[in-house]
């Protein structure tokens, strides 16, 4: 069975997934929805993709897709996730899944009403070089410390010092720093080792009303975890988990491209890096696209237990930093 997505969406993580896609086994893109009719012919005649929708209650009740992939502003994931999910389609959401745990909440019933899957599209979870953290972190004995860094300047600060506020720096569309990037740094934490006892936050806040930078200090009781994140400045820090008898050095914890472990006793260096594909977003396609061909309605590792509690930290962070988004009050 082939899985056939419709896509919302028309920027370059949209670009990325319909790449991604065609090296997926059993998955095609068959449809794209945009407001504008001619931004949807445009987009699919450079992609190949054979449907156009404007109407979003249209395309959810197509028969010609069976799943939607949604990079929509984060404030409409969950409305656009739950008119697709009503309809009995399939739900692969980018991250942030939801502006709040409400939300998420709101997403997650839906799903199990309607026997469909949802999953938060966090590739870094489920690309090779993960699966290799997970199952090597026992060499490192007990872990005391985590520490994760994605710092990224975004292209569009520029246009914001100019007086220019772009999408990316509006609490209209549930976005700022922690949201859009943040998430990256807390996501694999985790998955490796669960919820957090307490949250330390702080932030630098723009007048846009969006946080541009902050940290995070997560507690684990005899574990700590410090997480850094910024769309003003940039970093080219790896990520880096301590243990007693070892640390482990992951490059890129957005999408882990190396991971290695350097031994406290003085034994060589040992590198667990596995082969991955250039563009990682085809892991989680496949991944999701399996899922749904065997009839699994929950990821067993972007699990909803593990995107709520993500969303219940932001959250919390949030509230600690003063950030408040409309969709909050809903």
């Amino acid at each position: 069975m082939t899985v056939r997505f419709g896509i919302i969406g028309s920027n370059f993580i949209t670009e990325s997934f319909v790449d991604a896609a065609r090296n997926a086994e059993q998955v095609e893109v068959t449809a794209i929805f945009s407001r504008s009719a001619e931004k949807a012919k445009q987009y699919a005649d450079k992609h190949g993709i054979a449907n156009t929708f404007t109407d979003l209650q249209e395309m959810a009740k197509s028969n010609l897709i069976d799943a939607i992939y949604i990079a929509s502003p984060n404030s409409l994931h969950a409305e656009y996730a739950i008119t697709f999910m009503n309809a009995g389609k399939h739900v692969l959401c980018e991250k942030p899944i939801a502006s709040n745990a409400k939300e998420l909440s709101s997403m997650i019933e839906a799903a199990k009403s309607n026997g469909v899957l949802l999953m938060e599209a966090m590739k870094s979870t489920l690309v090779p070089n993960f699966e290799a953290i997970q199952q090597n972190l026992h060499k490192l004995g007990k872990v005391r410390n985590y520490f994760a860094s994605f710092c990224q300047y975004s292209s569009r600060y520029d246009a914001y010092k100019q007086g220019e506020v772009m999408n990316a720096f509006l609490p209209e569309l549930s976005n700022g720093s922690l949201m859009d990037i943040g998430t990256y740094c807390i996501y694999p934490l985790v998955v490796l080792f669960g919820k957090p006892d307490r949250v330390q936050a702080s932030a630098v806040m723009l007048e846009s009303g969006v946080d541009g930078k902050g940290s995070l200090v997560l507690s684990y009781g005899d574990m700590e975890a410090t997480l850094l994140h910024s769309k003003i400045s940039g970093s080219n820090l790896p990520a880096e988990i301590q243990g007693e008898d070892g640390n482990m050095i992951i490059e890129r914890i957005s999408q882990p491209a190396s991971v290695r472990i350097q031994y406290r006793d003085g034994r060589e260096e040992e590198d667990l890096s596995r082969p991955q594909a250039s563009n990682t977003m085809v892991y989680e396609i496949q991944a999701f696209a399996d899922m749904v061909r065997r009839g699994v309605l929950e990821s067993p590792v972007n699990s909803f237990a593990n995107s709520m509690a993500v969303m219940e930290i932001m959250d919390e962070a949030r509230r600690q930093i003063g950030l408040v988004f409309p969709a909050d009050a809903k």
